[in-house]
């Protein structure tokens, strides 16, 4: 069985992550998105309500599995026996970054990392911008996958 994660905090997911997630859904047979507890961080939404999040829009995928997770992202993907990270790049300067992961990941636990050129559509999306935008009243609807949420609105971005 082919397996692979998909990291990150997606404090919110985007149209961009779910991208990313909806092709390796297509490569893989199984998916895992891992969704990163950063202690340090305040995050706009819980780590629960972003897993409820992403799992209510991939549910259609079939093959995507949602959980959390903390400490280094090899010892997640050793625990599960998945031998492969997909990151998405948007740009130049996220490869220089994710180069230099991808290396000690592997140096680490031999886990590869395969990178996915971001959509043209999302190559400027990011969750942080999109937590710059709504808070000031911008709309960001077009940005995130729509939910049975109500849409992130400048109240809950401010949080």
């Amino acid at each position: 069985m082919r397996r692979a994660v998909c990291p990150g905090s997606f404090d919110p997911i985007t149209n961009g992550h779910l991208d990313i997630i909806a092709r390796a859904s297509k490569l893989y047979d199984v998916v895992h998105v891992a969704v990163m507890i950063n202690q340090s961080k305040k995050g706009l939404f819980t780590v629960e309500e972003r897993i409820e999040l992403i799992r209510e829009v991939t549910a259609d995928f079939g093959n995507v599995e949602v959980e959390s997770f903390h400490g280094l992202l090899v010892d997640f993907c050793k625990q599960r026996d998945i031998p492969a990270i997909v990151k998405g790049l948007r740009a130049v300067s996220d490869f220089d970054y994710e180069l230099q992961m991808a290396q000690m990941n592997n140096g680490l636990t031999g886990v590869e990392t395969l990178f996915v050129p971001t959509n043209p559509t999302y190559s400027f999306l990011s969750s942080s911008l999109v937590k710059e935008v709504a808070p000031r009243g911008g709309d960001v609807s077009h940005q995130v996958p729509p939910t049975g949420q109500p849409p992130l609105t400048p109240r809950q971005a401010r949080k």
